[in-house]
């Protein structure tokens, strides 16, 4: 039986529709930072997989909590990993610094500038060390119709203002958490047993926020103007990296998969709105 926590998320909602014979649990349903109530749940549930979409991504709120997101994003992913069953994580272009400019590889080395992006990475290597079959997902600028995320808030934005200021000077890309899904359900049953691999799964190309929010605008019809600005002129409790593309060829290879350019998805994804 395959578990998915984070239901009620971007990326847990997208993965209802695609696979919906599997058990999906949010926070009210199965809290994966209690360790006996994860082994209880996979234990009566007989889970043999799981995809762990759960995740603490409040980034500015994390600096000021970080015990609430380590329970979240490290604790949480090791009690699962615990289990002995089969698991995808999904983390983050947050555990590097930004400090080049290019496309990240797997192997390349983690620095993580923020609590969100420190407490993600170790969760990264707690599944990495505990469990017995993984895969782990670095995924980036998460966006869909469902919860809370930049689209949305750009959008909302974008109706109510004759202008934004929007940093351009932090490059990465927005993905539509419907190809993050489809990517998870088309690597599933791919994963060999005995495996432990680390994969970057984004959609194509790169943005900045400012050239993401142009493109938001133009295709919402919106007439707000978009201007840019320097990070320094928008200050944040929560460091960010500058660069934070990532190299896509090792899933690309090993699983076959197909990924869209992002401003392809963004489109797609705002016909759904």
């Amino acid at each position: 039986m395959l578990l998915v926590t984070g239901a009620n998320g971007q990326l847990g909602t997208e993965l209802k529709a695609l696979l919906p014979d599997a058990i999906y649990v949010d926070l009210s349903d199965l809290d994966i930072t209690d360790e006996a109530a994860v082994n209880a749940f996979v234990k009566d549930h007989k889970v043999d997989a799981i995809i762990n979409a759960a995740a603490y991504t409040a980034v500015e709120k994390a600096e000021d909590d970080p015990d609430a997101c380590y329970k979240v994003n490290v604790t949480g992913p090791m009690n699962l990993a615990k289990t002995g069953a089969k698991i995808i994580h999904v983390s983050t272009d947050y555990v590097f610094d930004g400090k080049t400019y290019l496309p990240y590889k797997e192997t390349d080395a983690t620095n993580p500038e923020s609590v969100y992006g420190q407490t993600k990475r170790d969760g990264e290597r707690a599944v990495m060390d505990l469990s017995s079959t993984c895969a782990i997902f670095r995924t980036a600028w998460l966006y869909s119709p469902y919860g809370n995320n930049f689209v949305k808030t750009m959008r909302r934005l974008g109706a109510e203002r004759e202008s934004i200021n929007v940093v351009f000077d932090q490059i990465g890309t927005p993905t539509y958490a419907g190809d993050l899904a489809r990517a998870i359900v088309d690597a599933l049953p791919q994963i060999k047993e005995g495996t432990r691999e680390i994969y970057h799964c984004s959609d194509e190309g790169a943005a900045s926020w400012y050239d993401f929010t142009c493109e938001i605008m133009r295709l919402s019809g919106l007439k707000c103007r978009v201007c840019p600005i320097t990070t320094d002129q928008y200050p944040t409790k929560a460091k960010r990296p500058f660069y934070s593309v990532l190299n896509k060829a090792k899933i690309k290879s090993t699983f076959g998969i197909s990924i869209p350019h992002w401003q392809e998805s963004l489109e797609k994804c705002l016909k759904k709105f």
